[in-house]
């Protein structure tokens, strides 16, 4: 073990599946940079997110918490602000240089820092050109009439299509050049640093630049898993982002491998840039007293149940890879099924850097979970409240799950059947061991007069999608580009 306090290379992705790993078992991605890590490393194969969308996802990320304890479970609800403790305010506060370059979604404040000393900021949906750093960077390329910087929006959201920049303009590439920068600047030397690399792709548009985006073709790439019974185990949340992601007309196997040859192709430039950090590192001779961890904020369903997006437990929009090197802490080539989360990733950094944890934390140390010290049961999952509430629990076993706005549960065996294909709540009698699943996400939530009735869940009128097909669709247009084409726009 590294006798100095290590650095931590936090890398980020967004809305990237967890099956999206090469040396994992993908037979048709690539991925060197990531297997390299893999192998040097530990994987852990049943990581899962708190909350399966951006907002709630990363506000149980930063301060180490469930969404039950932070408030924050969906996109349009805030980070708390009680000034609670974050990873990068403790490290922080322990002498650490933190920084941070990409997409970090902090709401309702896009601008706030959490604790970080710095950073370089790279986001979505943005009010202004002139708030963002990349946007700022692009435009002084000379190309300033990009009003849809990470891949056009709207009707357009979930067609596949090449970036508008060159590749060494990308978003993408911009994050891998500033991470570079930092991890190689002569700067670093003077203490230990934290930096949050955060990448916006491979979440939708999925806009891969040239010639990336023809890395995989059409033909050779995997159909989408549709279990024959597959209506059953969608919630009204599948069915309505179906609807206003303008999938819910017709389903284009053609079109759905498109999607997956260039969500890959996004995944593969992402690997691309870590392969670029990992070698600025071993150039700066820090590789081997550097924490890296690899995860990404929830998954993407990508045409699987024929379905797309995430707001969803079952495990292609829910679990999400999580990766760790450190030698001396996380060792090389291990492989850990336990379930972990994305809470967990505070305490991990934390003890690594041998800084004490914040009371309140709801993770754990992985490495407590890789080497068998953990006696956690199981990690949680929540969307959204009330009649709208989405809940899970993780055991090493079981998956079960409830949806408010279906007044369903579901439940799927995680030895036998992944992916979920099998709802095993409906059987006369429950298996052995499922019902400690349910009494646990019961007791997370325990207090919460919305979700539950006592000991059981609070009943809610069940929601459907319009009948109406044009009903709910919406746009996602940034606000300050101009649509309006003098003599056409009315």
């Amino acid at each position: 073990m590294p006798t100095q306090r290590p650095n931590i290379l936090f890398i980020l992705t967004d809305q990237q599946r967890y099956d999206t790993i090469a040396a994992l078992g993908n037979p048709i991605i690539r991925t060197p940079s990531l297997d390299r890590i893999v192998r040097e490393g530990t994987a852990f194969t049943s990581a899962y997110c708190p909350s399966p969308v951006c907002v709630p996802s990363r506000a149980s990320l930063v301060h180490g918490q469930y969404p039950v304890h932070t408030g924050c479970n969906d996109n349009g609800t805030p980070f708390p602000t009680d000034g609670r403790p974050t990873f990068m305010s403790a490290l922080t506060d322990a002498g650490y240089r933190t920084h941070a370059i990409g997409k970090l979604h902090f709401t309702p404040d896009r601008h706030a820092m959490f604790g970080l000393e710095s950073r370089e900021k790279q986001e979505e949906l943005l009010k202004s050109p002139d708030e963002d750093d990349y946007v700022t960077y692009l435009r002084a390329n000379g190309f300033d009439h990009i009003t849809d910087p990470h891949g056009v929006r709207g009707e357009m959201y979930y067609v596949p299509q090449p970036a508008q920049m060159p590749a060494r303009l990308h978003p993408t590439n911009w994050i891998g050049d500033r991470s570079v920068a930092f991890i190689g600047s002569p700067e670093r030397r003077d203490r230990p640093w934290m930096l949050i690399s955060s990448f916006i792709h491979p979440h939708p548009p999925f806009a891969p630049p040239a010639p990336w985006h023809k890395l995989y073709r059409v033909p050779n790439m995997p159909l989408p898993f549709v279990p024959d019974d597959v209506d059953p185990l969608l919630t009204f949340h599948n069915r309505n982002q179906n609807r206003y992601k303008y999938r819910d007309r017709g389903f284009d196997i053609n079109l759905v491998r498109a999607m997956r040859a260039y969500y890959y192709g996004c995944i593969s430039f992402i690997d691309y840039q870590v392969g670029r950090m990992l070698a600025a590192m071993e150039k700066a001779g820090t590789l081997d007293n550097t924490l890296i961890l690899f995860t990404s904020d929830h998954g993407e369903l990508l045409g699987d149940y024929r379905s797309f997006g995430k707001r969803s437990v079952l495990d292609a929009a829910a679990c999400v890879p999580m990766l760790a090197r450190l030698p001396g802490r996380f060792d090389g080539g291990k492989r850990c099924d336990a379930p972990v989360s994305l809470v967990d990733v505070m305490p991990t950094m934390l003890r690594a850097a041998g800084v004490d944890l914040p009371a309140g934390l709801d993770g754990e140390d992985m490495a407590d979970v890789a080497t068998g010290r953990s006696k956690r049961s199981g990690v949680f999952i929540q969307f959204q409240h009330a009649g709208l509430g989405l809940y899970a629990a993780v055991t090493p076993k079981w998956k079960y799950a409830y949806s408010a706005a279906d007044g369903r549960e579901y439940l799927f065996d995680r030895g036998i059947d992944r992916p979920d294909s099998r709802n095993l709540a409906g059987l006369p009698s429950w298996p052995d061991g499922a019902a400690e699943a349910k009494r646990l996400l019961i007791e997370h939530l325990r207090g919460d007069a919305e979700a539950l009735d006592g000991d059981h869940w609070r009943e809610h009128p069940r929601r459907e999608v319009p009948v109406d097909p044009d009903a709910g669709l919406i746009f996602q247009d940034h606000k300050w580009a101009d649509q309006r084409i003098p003599g056409y726009s009315a």
